[in-house]
């Protein structure tokens, strides 16, 4: 076994690696950018090395930097967790060539499986079924849009080299298929360094069902079994499951031995994940129905495996130690069971209502959900082990008071449950992401809950296209109604003021008086309108609370949890979170912000001005559509963005006519800055 290793990685993944490592009694070396100097990871781990900018390509795919810090520290192995580097087929040959084991596939397996359209055609001779497509080598636009005709719409553009949704599109006709497939050929030149493209049927209501394999050195090789992870945004995944719902034995062992045949096939070592899109004529009470296609080879680690852990009771990361250090797989296929149904729900900053835009921001307040704290087991082949027991686990790599930038992916967590069944997992869930509290950014901590309620979600009615089918109840949601929102704000406000009391009666503002009574003033911004509000003092020492039209007798209490709030029929355990006028109010519900006005303050303020176009987050100009003079429809496309490794399309917010472009393509921009001007028709 190694003695000390180094991961080239940042985040979740890197401090993940890094608790196995160490409960294991192996040293670990962390690498950082300008960004990452204070990062959680740096901390997590026993040395750490400088290794450039901010922005990937400054640092984290800056390979021989990297080797040059192994080489450095003493490392014998470096570990490339996902992403970056980690399907790098000249990472991992340099690796080898420097002396260092690099902990992962080899080379001839990444390049076998890392390109779609070549593992395709590998997979195709090996006899397994694929989705109809091109595969092939020539890429010139002619003769893609018309093999795209030939399939058949809708179509689906892939970069070959790519993965996590990057160069990725649905085309539902023939004459949106040139404009997609540009946008995709420059996401994959940014994300992969190769623009080459394949094109596949789009399967309707398909499933996303993936199976993790392992090999070692002897030539053995298990599955781990399977992970539904059909539930998608911009085709990457939201929500993760094992066992995938309804899955037949009789199709987990087809799957499965298929998987391992893919594996076996490229001589593959490690931990490794076969994709599968899997078609459902029979809808999903039909599981029997089921036929399945291979789509591709991930040859890494995966961001959803603590799901796989969970119902295995093993530590996957202790198994590509030890199989990267010439041990064999610590078990064998009969000796694996599967014990329960695990969820994982991944925490991003970005804002679902908004076309999942993602967000940056510091994280002011990051309150965790009561969990177990990460404790893999201590010998892999005990199937009782604190992993398969664990009911709620939070994996992360920031801290309160972390900044979430822009040069890297918009996860901020992943949060893991485990049940006896898939119902028990989803309310704990659901309990879990109600606990878990961020102010300081925007994130889909909400969205998750309401997936999860969703009917579709909840009957295990699971298919790629689940988020728009459900749209109605997942976004635009308001599950804390005024009242309550007011009630707790003004709960706090009180709580807030007694702590600072005298015993000095003249001192106190607890509204007493003795004669009459009392009544405070207060105006609220919720959902976009103004409410007035009174709170009277009552000579009983009773509250009463007027919010637009409700109005009750207000009761409250501090408790470590929150504060216990009864107003107008309703008791909830509220927390409140202030940021200058703004509360974020937590509940069981749900959550939602409430706006403190000060209406001398806000007096006479002109409304804000129109015709302005500005950059909804930092980023990259990749193009403009438009030039100075053009007449636009409201809707249409001016300009294209790229931020957090995506694009993003700035739209005309109404008809009107481009006064001035005020950046080039290639500029940098930080948030909120004007791109162009846009002024209305004449009348």
């Amino acid at each position: 076994m190694f003695n000390k290793i180094l991961i080239a990685n940042r985040g979740e993944i890197a401090c993940r690696v890094a608790a196995t490592a160490r409960r294991i009694g192996i040293k670990t070396v962390a690498v950082y950018s300008d960004a990452d100097a204070s990062a959680k990871h740096v901390a997590a781990c026993d040395e750490s090395v400088f290794i450039g900018g901010s922005a990937p390509k400054d640092s984290y795919l800056r390979w021989e930097r990297i080797i040059e810090a192994a080489q450095a520290t003493g490392a014998q192995a470096v570990h490339p967790g996902y992403g970056f580097l980690s399907e790098n087929e000249d990472f991992a040959k340099a690796c080898a060539a420097a002396g260092l084991v690099f902990i992962g596939p080899p080379a001839s397996s990444i390049r076998a499986m890392g390109l779609k359209a070549e593992s395709k055609q590998l997979m195709e001779r090996a006899g397994v079924p694929l989705v109809p497509g091109y595969h092939g080598a020539a890429q010139g636009e002619a003769l893609l849009q018309q093999e795209a005709d030939r399939i058949g719409y809708p179509v689906l553009i892939k970069a070959s080299a790519g993965g996590g949704g990057k160069g990725m599109r649905a085309v539902d006709k023939a004459e949106d298929f040139l404009a997609a497939l540009e946008s995709c050929k420059r996401e994959a030149i940014n994300s992969f360094g190769s623009d080459a493209m394949l094109i596949e049927k789009y399967v309707q209501r398909p499933r996303h069902i993936e199976i993790q394999v392992f090999g070692d050195t002897q030539g053995n090789y298990v599955y781990l079994f399977e992970r539904d992870c059909s539930v998608q945004r911009r085709h990457q995944k939201v929500l993760e499951e094992a066992p995938a719902p309804g899955m037949t034995p009789e199709l987990r062992r087809a799957m499965g031995e298929v998987a391992v045949a893919a594996a076996r096939a490229v001589n593959y070592v490690g931990a490794g994940t076969v994709e599968f899109i899997v078609e459902q004529p029979g809808g999903y009470e039909r599981p029997e129905d089921m036929k399945f296609y291979f789509m591709e080879m991930n040859t890494r680690l995966q961001v959803e495996h603590p799901v796989t852990e969970a119902i295995t009771g093993q530590d996957l990361v202790e198994w590509q130690l030890r199989v990267a250090s010439g041990e064999p797989l610590p078990l064998k296929q009969e000796q694996l069971s599967i014990t329960g149904h695990a969820i994982e729900a991944r925490i991003c900053a970005e804002n679902p209502d908004n076309n999942f835009l993602p967000a940056t921001g510091t994280l002011e307040v990051y309150a965790k959900p009561v969990h177990v704290s990460f404790q893999p087991p201590v010998d892999v082949a005990d199937n009782t082990s604190a992993l398969r027991n664990q009911p709620i686990r939070f994996d992360d790599g920031v801290r309160q008071g972390d900044a979430i930038s822009p040069f890297y992916d918009s996860m901020v967590a992943k949060l893991i449950v485990h049940g006896d069944t898939r119902a028990q997992a989803l309310a704990r869930l659901d309990t879990a992401l109600a606990q878990t509290h961020i102010v300081g950014l925007t994130t889909n901590v909400q969205f998750l809950r309401y997936v999860a309620q969703s009917e579709s979600f909840a009957q295990g009615n699971l298919d790629t296209g689940l988020i728009p089918r459900e749209a109605a109840v997942l976004f635009n949601q308001e599950r804390v109604g005024l009242a309550l929102a007011a009630a707790a704000d003004v709960a706090q406000t009180l709580l807030d003021e007694g702590s600072t009391q005298t015993t000095d009666p003249f001192s106190k503002t607890d509204g007493w008086r003795s004669h009459g009574v009392f009544t405070r003033r207060f105006a609220f911004e919720f959902g976009g309108e103004q409410v007035q509000a009174g709170l009277t003092y009552l000579h009983d020492g009773a509250l009463s609370f007027k919010v637009g039209d409700t109005a009750g007798v207000l009761s409250f209490a501090a408790t470590p949890q929150g504060i216990d709030v009864q107003y107008a029929g309703q008791r909830a355990l509220v927390n409140v979170y202030r940021k200058g006028e703004v509360a974020h109010i937590h509940t069981a519900q749900g959550a939602t912000q409430i706006i403190a006005v000060d209406l001398l303050l806000h007096a006479g303020e002109a409304p804000a001005e129109g015709g302005r176009l500005t950059a909804p987050m930092p980023g990259k100009v990749v193009s403009f559509s438009v030039q100075a003079g053009d007449t636009v429809k409201k809707g249409q496309p001016l300009a294209v963005m790229d931020a957090m490794k995506m694009e993003h399309t700035i739209a005309a917010p109404m008809d009107g006519v481009v006064a001035e472009l005020l950046y080039a393509p290639g500029d940098q921009v930080p948030e909120g800055a004007e791109l162009l001007k846009l002024n209305s028709l004449p009348v």
